[in-house]
């Protein structure tokens, strides 16, 4: 690996006596896409979380461009370059489509560069330039995953946090939505991809890790654990 872009040193976090996190390390390179797999309550969603500041690490160390960056609030994470579109979305449901896509862009202080931004992540997601005067809560839930997917890049990201971008999508949405990530590292943007899909996900990915009870199981390219027994019969099934 060159340099790393994200480094996670022995991270531990969790919610009052729960421990989701439990000592866990990884890196990813810049433009590297590095797929996060395992069962549900692995721990995966507050990996994220805890990377991008919104729950609070209680043991380690999260590293970003050599900056340590545990602690700091979510909103300056977000100014280094750290996007995060959540699970479920969180699009604002009572604002339109443009007014969303201005809010990922509330770091830049030109105006005429978030137009730009909302501009070309509208071409990677045509649907969207239809429907910038609809409010968010009428799309439909495609439409929606791709407003958060969307939203995140008009923030300009050196690091994009992705979880769970299919879940609940038609083939034909989950299709474009994983065309576009896999694009992403050409653009020099680094991704890590949190996927219940675990197939696309190590399929797309250069490297992986594999969570189980907030500890990391199994590490490597996203071909070799796509290929470990361990991992098709945990998490791939037949096929």
């Amino acid at each position: 690996m060159t340099t790393p872009m994200l480094q996670v040193d022995a991270l531990s976090a969790g919610y009052g006596p729960i421990r989701a996190l439990d000592g866990v390390s990884l890196e990813v390179a810049p433009g590297e896409l590095v797929a996060i797999i395992g069962a549900n309550g692995a721990g995966k969603t507050t990996l994220l979380m805890a990377i991008s500041g919104i729950v609070p690490a209680r043991a380690g160390e999260v590293r970003f461009e050599g900056r340590p960056i545990t602690g700091l609030p979510p909103h300056e994470i977000v100014r280094l370059g750290v996007c995060h579109s959540p699970e479920g979305r969180r699009i604002f449901p009572r604002l339109s489509v443009r007014e969303n896509l201005e809010l990922g862009g509330f770091t830049q202080s030109d105006r005429a560069t978030v137009r730009r931004d909302i501009e070309e992540a509208c071409g990677l997601f045509p649907v969207l330039g239809s429907r910038m005067s609809q409010l968010g809560g009428t799309l439909s839930g495609g439409e929606q995953q791709m407003l958060a997917v969307a939203r995140a890049l008009v923030g300009r990201p050196k690091l994009l946090l992705l979880d769970e971008p299919s879940l609940g999508l038609a083939p034909l949405i989950v299709a474009r939505i994983f065309d576009v990530i896999a694009g992403l590292s050409s653009r020099g943007i680094a991704v890590v991809l949190v996927e219940q899909n675990a197939r696309a996900a190590l399929r797309l990915a250069s490297r992986g890790y594999v969570l189980e009870t907030g500890r990391v199981t199994l590490a490597g390219s996203g071909e070799a654990l796509a290929a470990d027994r361990r991992v098709r019969d945990a998490y791939l099934g037949a096929g």
